[in-house]
């Protein structure tokens, strides 16, 4: 038991492949970086291109659907769009819990259930019952965060600890800080004889463009170059860490974007950029108060760190006028009485809790340099996501780990390191087995081999990767195929020369999309929601 590691799997928040400093960024990210410099990065882990289905994913180890998240928090008709987590599904919290450790979480949960948040009456009758499963019910000791998708920073609703909601106090609040504060309180009262397991899942940097004016100055008016160099500047970075592959072109602006030059509002661009780095910053920041908690506490050699996002960079376009009938579900006033300024208003300063901005596409294409597309779509630049993992006890030699390897992989990785059995049954409920495969032997060994293909859909767009084809479809669209060993960043569609290739992975494709619930998008009219604005934006 003494042997066993402690783990802390961390999760941010639609952050792009190349916006921590290891990946390539310009954002200051000391203690991120320390960990990828000190252990391994992999240049090819994939998540599940949005927030719900990458963390039911994340949790159970097998796909978002099989857990009942094949969408997001509504429920769409079939089970596997239930929209919270089913109990045919072990949570990494449930499986270790049940093998001596303490398990927290601090953060974020967003697998449990559609809340209304502007009808705060209805929470506590909603919270907890079979539709929305909080953290606490599902594994985890102790809880504090946010049960929604996202939240003001300095003003967050549906707050709560373990099984209660609480109140803010909103005194020199910001959710950040508060995520990481919470963190190493639980850490300060599991002390070091009980192994723990620690998920925190914080929400930068999501929008709303919200951060501490001190982290804004730091990036203020670094970001006048414009988003073109941007993205040139991180891919010449990415090639020479050795990341990516110097034979990889960067792909081109995405059609939606515009060039820089053309852009009239330079200040406020650069203002909104070097908001969300410093979002990221303060994350980074909590990030190191953790790990100097868990070396006060002794343990840091035997503690298993993993970082990761949920999907890429998002280009959601939070607009004034979102066309829909109802006011914005985020647009409630503030505690202390203050409105909230909704929308992208180009004459407004971002950062203050009475704003609510994205950073919008073309930003989100930097954050995803070099890659195409964004959060939703299963494209590189939706689905590619920096990984980090640090076990100064296991990793001997710090490394670069190119293997394709998937979000799932890491409950059974952990579930492994823990020494822990994959149940067949919890709670008298029959388990699905795990779909994730254990990538010990890179922590072990530097490099590893995933045994299976990785499949993905949400909202209709798919993919398959098999060793180093990948199978690709936006919603609506055509197949297209490409060699990721010598086209990563997705130029060079070679279906039309490797049918009978591309013809077997999507019978593969099919074959697994009945297997785990897969239903064709949308499963209802009602299920496509979203109101587009461009090629690769919505509304919000």
């Amino acid at each position: 038991m003494a042997d066993r590691p402690n783990i802390i799997l961390i999760l941010a928040d639609d952050m792009g492949y190349s916006d921590i400093g290891c990946y390539g960024s310009e954002i200051r990210t000391p203690n991120l970086d320390r960990l990828g410099n000190d252990g391994l990065r992999f240049t090819q882990m994939y998540n599940s291109a949005r927030c719900c289905p990458s963390r039911a994913a994340l949790l159970t180890g097998l796909n978002p659907h099989q857990a009942g998240v094949g969408h997001m928090m509504d429920a769409l008709g079939p089970d596997s769009y239930q929209g919270y987590l089913n109990r045919s599904c072990a949570t990494i919290a449930e499986v270790l819990r049940g093998s001596g450790y303490a398990t927290y979480m601090s953060g974020k949960w967003h697998v449990g259930g559609r809340f209304d948040l502007r009808d705060s009456d209805s929470w506590e009758a909603l919270m907890g019952d079979v539709r929305h499963p909080i953290p606490v019910q599902r594994g985890f000791d102790r809880f504090y965060g946010i049960v929604a998708g996202s939240a003001n920073y300095f003003f967050p609703r549906m707050l709560m600890e373990d099984d209660k909601f609480i109140e803010l106090d909103p005194d020199g609040y910001y959710f950040t800080d508060a995520i990481t504060d919470n963190a190493i309180k639980m850490l300060d009262e599991n002390g070091a004889d009980k192994p723990f397991f620690l998920h925190v899942t914080y929400t930068a940097p999501h929008w709303p463009l919200h951060a501490h004016e001190e982290d804004i100055a730091r990036y203020e008016g670094k970001y006048r170059d414009g988003w073109d160099n941007l993205r040139t500047a991180r891919h010449e970075e990415l090639k020479g860490m050795g990341i990516l592959d110097s034979k990889w072109p960067i792909s081109p602006r995405d059609a939606a974007s515009r060039p820089w030059e053309d852009e009239g509002n330079i200040d406020w661009e650069d203002l909104k950029m070097a908001t969300y780095a410093a979002q990221i910053d303060r994350m980074d920041q909590g990030i190191g108060r953790i790990l100097d908690k868990v070396k006060a506490l002794g343990v840091e050699d035997n503690t298993l760190v993993m970082f990761l996002s949920d999907n890429g960079g998002c280009a959601e376009f939070l607009a004034e006028d979102t066309m829909r009938p109802e006011p914005s579900m985020y647009a409630s006033p503030n505690p202390d009485g203050t409105s909230i300024k909704m929308g992208n208003i180009p004459d407004l300063r971002p950062g203050p809790g009475d704003t609510f901005m994205s950073y919008d596409l073309p930003w989100a294409n930097a954050s995803n340099s070099p890659f195409r597309l964004f959060k939703r779509w299963t494209h590189e630049g939706g689905i590619s996501t920096p990984f980090i993992v640090h076990w100064p006890n296991k990793i001997k030699q710090a490394g670069i780990v190119h293997e394709p390897t998937h979000i799932t992989d890491i409950a059974a990785t952990c579930i492994e390191a823990a020494g822990a059995t994959y149940p067949s049954e919890l709670n008298g409920n029959p388990v699905t087995p795990i779909e994730g495969r254990s990538f010990m032997d890179a922590i072990s060994n530097g490099s590893w081999k995933r045994d299976l293909p990785i499949y993905w859909e949400h909202e209709g767009s798919r993919a398959v990767r098999i060793e180093n084809w990948k199978l690709v479809s936006e919603v609506d669209g055509q197949w297209e195929l490409y060699d990721m060993d010598e086209d990563r960043t997705e130029l060079t569609n070679l279906i039309e020369t490797n049918r009978p290739r591309a013809d077997e992975m999507i019978k593969l494709y099919g074959a697994w999309a009945d297997r785990c619930g897969v239903f064709p998008w949308p499963l209802s009219p009602a299920a496509r929601f979203m109101n587009m604005r461009g090629e690769h934006n919505h509304y919000v």
